[in-house]
Order: structure tokens, then C-alpha cells, then sequence
């Protein structure tokens, strides 16, 4: 999806969904010069390392998590619903944390016994504050998010974004907090089967 189709689609979804105090100021912070969010890549060298890539997974998320709470076991068996505002919030903002966080430069690589010099990414932390916490507490500081939403974004990258001694954090967020393993669903969903695909 090209960068501005992929702007304009979460500025669409983001404002027709996510209408809670707060929501336009952290909207008005994410389309200001001072943010990247829909320049950024989502990742250095693994998915959507891309300009552009950080609202392309978002989107791609915001589906795969659309798609896993519409299937019938989901809300017969499982009765797991949520509203459209808390599907678009932890989908669209659940990787925030990645604003302003990735720093292009160029690197020499040898292709065919030639060598060229390349882009790539790299980290500039600006905010080492963790992933899915740091995630939760930017957008804490435009909105309030509900207990549901806020498990779901800090536990969105499963057991491998916890220390040996959180790992029984995981798994209790998963069974408290089905958000949470929805979120972490689509997530896996979209890096390794929407967006490997490219």
C-alpha cells in the first residue's frame, strides 16, 4: 500500500472509531512534523523495513485483529467482543513506542563480489522505556485507555518481550485479558504472513 493511501486509511479509521477524550490531541501529535509515525519503519531488517512500514503493520494489525474477533468460535464459544474504539486504539497505537526510534543510515555490503553501500536502519532510543509499556504510557499521556486496552498493548509481542522472571506475567494477561491475546495474534499474523508475503 502506498505510503499516503496507507496515511489516509488509519487517519480514517482513527477518527471515525476512536472518538474518546484525548484521541485528537494524540492524533494531532502523530500528523506533526515532530512525530515519524508515518515515515517509520516497523522494524530494522525484519518486517516493514520500510519508510512507511510503522503504519502499514498498524493497518495490517487493525485487520488481523478485525478478522480473529469476527470468526464464530471467537464470540460463540469464547465470548470474546470488544467495541470498535478499543479494536482500533490497541491495533493502530500498539506499537507507538516505535516513533521517533529508528535512524536511517548507510552501511557497505558486498553483492555479486562487488561492494556497495546500502540504507539501513538503526535504533536511537530516545526513550528506553521497554516496548509495549512505553507504548502504553505515550498513549496514557493523550487518553485514558481501559484496563483491557492497556493489558493488550504492554503484553501485544507475547513471551518474547519479558524477562525469565515475568514469563507467568504472559500467560495470566492471555487468560485475564483476552484482548491481549487477540492483539498478540494479529501481531504474529500480520509480521509473519501479511507482511513476509513482500
Amino acid at each position: 500500500m502506498p505510503e499516503n493511501n496507507a496515511k489516509e486509511r488509519f487517519i480514517e479509521i482513527y477518527k471515525s472509531k476512536i472518538t474518546r477524550e484525548g484521541a485528537d490531541k494524540l492524533l494531532e501529535y502523530l500528523t506533526s512534523p515532530s512525530c515519524d509515525f508515518f515515515t517509520a519503519p516497523a522494524s530494522t531488517r525484519y518486517h516493514g523495513n520500510y519508510p512507511g512500514g510503522l503504519c502499514e503493520h498498524s493497518l495490517n494489525v487493525y485487520d488481523c485483529l478485525c478478522d480473529y474477533l469476527s470468526r464464530p468460535r471467537v464470540k460463540e464459544e469464547y465470548g470474546i467482543e470488544y467495541s470498535e474504539e478499543s479494536i482500533a486504539i490497541v491495533s493502530l497505537l500498539h506499537d507507538v513506542c516505535k516513533i521517533n526510534f529508528y535512524v536511517e543510515g548507510t552501511k557497505n555490503v558486498k553483492e555479486n563480489n562487488v561492494w556497495k553501500t546500502v540504507p539501513f536502519y538503526t535504533i536511537d532510543d530516545k526513550l528506553p522505556y521497554g516496548h509495549g509499556e512505553k507504548s502504553v504510557y505515550i498513549v496514557s499521556g493523550y487518553m485514558r485507555l481501559s484496563r483491557d486496552e492497556a493489558f493488550a498493548i504492554r503484553y501485544h509481542m507475547g513471551f518474547t518481550d519479558v524477562g525469565p522472571d515475568q514469563k507467568n506475567n504472559v500467560g495470566k494477561a492471555f487468560e485475564m485479558f483476552p484482548l491481549a491475546f487477540a492483539l498478540h495474534t494479529a501481531d504474529a499474523e500480520a509480521a509473519y504472513f501479511v507482511e513476509s508475503k513482500k
